[in-house]
């Protein structure tokens, strides 16, 4: 076997990981909320606005947990691939299980325990993935770029058990969700089982609690400037799926039909895939920090053409591009550098710490910023889009200005090849 083929499989093996671990989140996120909210006779579950909520805060409590307890033993006791095993063969049972739950405490429940399991593993399949790169800046993106093209098969199943059904049918046919997550989580378990074998990294007096060990990094300049930056900017972004769907179809805003709301804002996905494919050629040319700025300027920019121009249809759907600009170059970037900038021992619970404000404190204050906001804005029917949009449009000039005159990280950092040796043989850095 030449060399390229010896890197060239490896990269498959991560990128099917990724197109596994997607599938399962794409199956069920787009379409559980209707199904929760729709009255018990039209084929629905007939959850309250409160209920419906709890459910919705589960990833956010599973991102607090999982820092504390799932991350701690990827990083310091099982093997990541057989901690991805197991996570996905309980998660993979639990979320089956919510296609039979029709009352709240048993759906909740099961819901629970799914996002516990699963949440930590996409922490730590960016570790497994991270292990087993010769370089990060190059491969991720490629790698990566496999969890936007799972999120998006994710639609094709459901396409084929929702064709024809309208009304109650419907609704009723919305629970073949859980069973395509359910399947997809199995499958994964099954295959996690013949991913490379990536053991704990035990440093030198490795011990005690590598959450709490990764939390001690954030004492250094640039890494809790970073950590300032992905809160503002994980706010933004997940105030784009809070506003945009209602934004899209308002017939006094862009007014694009109900039917056209999804497939508008999958050409982001679509974006996202091309974006990830070039990262590694963007971040050798422009570095980190102009990577990040880029990709926090993009929600700044889609919400500038949100709010300026509301009822240009052109603009709008052109704009959704942007997306992945937005995804690639900050959060992707963003998981690389993590790799590079913390310890081998604690890596797991880094990206962990990070995720807790993409998937848990970033979603949760979006929600307790913009929908207040919108109702405030709301009159008679009618939503101050202007004013809406550019609260989030000045968050991100702020959050990139914040990273531009206050992210500077140590020289060795200036790659991620150099720095995964470099932090690890010259301690100093680390201090």
């Amino acid at each position: 076997m030449n060399t390229s083929q010896k890197v060239a499989a490896p990269t498959f093996r991560l990128w099917l990981m990724m197109v596994l671990e997607f599938v399962i989140w794409g199956a069920w996120l787009p379409l559980i909320w209707g199904y929760m909210g729709t009255a018990v006779a039209d084929g629905g579950l007939g959850f309250t606005p409160a209920q419906i909520a709890w459910v919705g805060s589960a990833f956010a409590i599973a991102s607090i947990v999982g820092i504390f307890f799932s991350s701690q033993f990827a990083d310091r006791t099982f093997a990541a691939e057989r901690f991805m095993a197991v996570s996905h063969f309980v998660g993979g049972l639990a979320i089956l299980g919510m296609y039979w739950a029709k009352d709240f405490p048993t759906f909740f429940g099961l819901m629970l325990v799914h996002s516990l399991l699963y949440v930590p593993t996409i922490s730590v399949s960016n570790s497994i993935a991270f292990a087993h790169m010769k370089n990060a800046e190059k491969e991720f993106g490629l790698v990566r770029m496999g969890g936007t093209i799972g999120w998006i098969l994710a639609a094709w199943p459901l396409f084929f058990l929702l064709e024809g059904k309208t009304g109650a049918a419907a609704t009723m046919a919305k629970a073949n969700i859980f069973l395509v997550a359910g399947i997809a989580s199995l499958i994964l378990a099954a295959y996690s089982l013949t991913l490379p074998h990536t053991p704990p990294k035990r440093s030198a007096g490795a011990g005690g609690l590598a959450w709490l060990k990764a939390a001690s990094f954030l004492s250094k300049p640039y890494l809790l400037v970073l950590f300032v930056v992905t809160f503002i900017d994980s706010v933004i972004h997940n105030g784009y799926f809070l506003l945009a769907g209602n934004f899209l179809g308002d017939k006094n805003a862009a007014a694009i039909a109900q039917q056209w709301i999804m497939p508008v804002m999958s050409i982001g996905q679509v974006a996202e895939i091309a974006t990830m494919a070039v990262l590694g050629g963007v971040l050798a040319r422009l570095g980190w920090k102009t990577t990040m700025i880029l990709g926090i300027l993009g929600h700044a920019a889609r919400f500038a053409v949100f709010a300026f121009m509301p009822q240009n249809q052109f603009m709008i759907i052109a704009v959704q591009v942007l997306h992945g600009v937005c995804y690639a170059f900050f959060f992707a970037t963003l998981y690389i550098f993590i790799d590079a900038a913390f310890p081998k021992d604690v890596r797991s619970s880094a990206q962990s710490l990070f995720n807790l404000l993409v998937l848990g404190l970033g979603d949760l204050a979006a929600k307790w910023l913009f929908i207040p906001l919108q109702e405030r804005l709301t009159v008679d029917g009618s939503t101050d889009y202007r004013q809406l949009f550019l609260v989030p449009a000045a968050m991100s000039l702020a959050a990139a200005v914040l990273l531009l005159v206050a992210f500077w990280p140590p020289r060795a950092l200036a790659t991620a090849s150099e720095t995964q040796d470099d932090l690890e043989t010259e301690p100093e850095l680390a201090r």
